[in-house]
């Protein structure tokens, strides 16, 4: 029983022993992260924004923890214009604020973030947050302002290209109509012509067969009807009507000489 109190005695104590050492290495690996931050700060105000980066990342290894080094590691990335890179930190540094301005500020940076990648709804939600945890910031007003106005610019935009992108569409299609009618018409007037073609050449043999006296005298032939047995053709008839016509006037003229000749003349008196 002594024996198992001792054992147990002795892992209290090398645990506890662990758990010191741990302790103190944390706080050693802290102070080396605060040193390695303010080494990072005199950095980035020299506008050395990779090596102040590269010092917030050894912080970081040292305290993964460190907010403040999450936070100036977002903003030397995004000095150095790299936006969205530095988006990740800054969200980091939201999830680890304590207070409502620390993560104003943090969605703020976002916003700002969002609106450099011309990322303008996703800059208008972040604005927007920054706004419900610190309602007084003018600057993150105005800034939501801006965006409001970008995104709403890129959706008319949208709206023209998707306008003239349809009517682009509809002017291919009414070419594509236009194309197929103009094909049609030609293969219309392409028979209209064999037709015409067919009609004038029977209108030439017309013309032909009228300059030709036979042609035309047997073609007359044709078409006029053939007298029946016992009734008197148009052209007999005619003849006949003539016939008596001239044997009315010899006889007219025959009665007209001879009351001429019974008429008296008139002598004039010799006084």
């Amino acid at each position: 029983m002594k024996q198992i109190q001792t054992v147990f005695f002795l892992l209290l104590i090398l645990l506890s022993s662990t758990e010191i050492c741990a302790q103190k290495d944390t706080i050693v690996a802290q102070r080396e992260a605060r040193t390695l931050v303010r080494e990072g700060n005199k950095l980035y105000e020299k506008e050395k924004y990779d090596d102040a980066s590269i010092a917030y990342r050894k912080a970081l290894d040292k305290s993964s923890q460190y907010k403040k080094a999450t936070y100036n590691l977002g903003n030397s990335m995004y000095q150095n214009k790299n936006y969205k890179e530095a988006v990740p930190q800054y969200e980091l540094a939201v999830k680890a604020a304590k207070d409502k301005f620390e993560k104003a500020d943090g969605y703020h940076n976002i916003g700002n973030a969002m609106l450099e990648q011309k990322q303008y709804q996703p800059a208008v939600d972040a604005f927007k947050n920054a706004l419900r945890n610190d309602p007084t910031d003018d600057e993150t007003r105005y800034n939501l302002a801006v965006a409001q106005k970008l995104l709403e610019k890129e959706k008319q935009d949208q709206k023209k290209d998707k306008d003239k992108d349809k009517d682009k569409k509809n002017k291919d299609n009414k070419d594509k109509d236009d194309k197929n009618k103009d094909k049609n018409k030609d293969n219309k007037d392409g028979k209209d012509k064999d037709k015409k073609d067919d009609k004038d050449g029977k209108g030439d043999k017309k013309k032909e067969d009228s300059k030709d006296p036979k042609k035309k005298d047997e073609k007359d032939q044709k078409q006029k009807p053939k007298p029946q047995q016992g009734q008197m053709s148009p052209q007999q008839i005619k003849q006949l009507l003539e016939s008596l016509n001239n044997e009315e006037k010899k006889t007219q003229k025959k009665m007209n000489a001879k009351k001429a000749k019974g008429k008296k003349v008139k002598q004039e008196k010799d006084w």
